[in-house]
């Protein structure tokens, strides 16, 4: 079984989805649905209710419902509520919501697309950057997220074919690269931006997402060329991985005397390019 989790927009709220390739079914985090359609500050709050509430009427939606692993804002990765599109159209009947009918139009979109993305893989590509316009990120900036992705699925890849698992060592792992090139662990880093429920990387500037990209590739690389079998080797290689691109970054830093590393978030960014097009005009 492949499973794939990706992030989807609607009305520029990020939803995170799975898709799995045995199945070949969308799988939703509910929680993230909950909170699109009622606005509520507690998502998660709202659907244990509306699990006891359909319990009590007999319903055996909630039962029928599975858990996958899915990345947490903290980073992490947790178990969590899912539900394929079938579920989620009963599931939009309990909860009213102004919201309901476009989002049930958003879901048959995405089982539409998907369907064409199987035929044409360049069309996920395509998606994606729409996603990030949507967003309201720059042409420049999409260009490197999405060779981040490619870069960061080849070193995933390397892992998986060394035999480490999704999950806890993946993000030890990663966690060892991005405090070695950045001086952050990824909690710290998403502290030092501001951040909470948001993807890290969707925050980074141009290049602290090249800093990040050369760090991972470097750390594929050196695996494929050290070939090492335990996970305490993998941890050295990420560490040496990382090290390239903290050369890189202290390089820089030290040429324009200004930290690679801000504090500056992607909503701060818009914010500022959105007030020097108004000068502008």
């Amino acid at each position: 079984m492949t499973q794939k989790q990706t992030l989807k927009i609607f009305n520029e709220t990020q939803v995170r989805t799975i898709w799995d390739d045995k199945t070949e079914k969308w799988y939703f985090s509910v929680i993230d649905v909950v909170g699109v359609l009622t606005d509520s500050p507690r998502p998660r709050k709202y659907w244990n209710a509306l699990k006891t509430k359909l319990k009590k009427e007999g319903s055996e939606l909630s039962q029928d419902m599975g858990q996958l692993k899915m990345q947490a804002s903290d980073g992490k990765i947790r178990l969590t509520d899912v539900a394929d599109t079938e579920q989620l159209f009963r599931l939009i009947q309990s909860i009213p919501s102004p919201k309901a009918e476009p989002f049930k139009q958003w879901l048959a979109e995405i089982a539409n697309d998907r369907l064409e993305q199987i035929q044409d893989p360049e069309l996920s590509i395509n998606q994606a950057m729409t996603d990030y316009k949507h967003l309201g990120y720059s042409d420049a900036w999409i260009n490197q997220r999405l060779k981040s992705i490619d870069i960061r699925k080849e070193l995933t890849d390397e892992w998986k074919n060394k035999g480490l698992q999704e999950g806890l060592q993946f993000a030890t792992l990663t966690n060892i690269i991005t405090k070695e090139w950045s001086g952050f662990s990824v909690k710290n880093y998403k502290k030092h931006k501001n951040l909470k429920k948001e993807n890290l990387r969707d925050n980074m500037s141009n290049t602290e997402l090249i800093l990040n990209m050369l760090a991972e590739a470097s750390t594929k690389d050196i695996s494929e060329a050290t070939n090492p079998s335990s996970f305490n080797e993998h941890k050295t290689v990420a560490l040496k991985g990382g090290s390239v691109a903290k050369n890189a970054r202290k390089e820089l830093e030290k040429s324009t005397g200004k930290p690679v590393v801000t504090s500056i978030n992607s909503k701060q960014v818009m914010k500022i390019e959105n007030q020097n097009k108004k000068l502008k005009k």
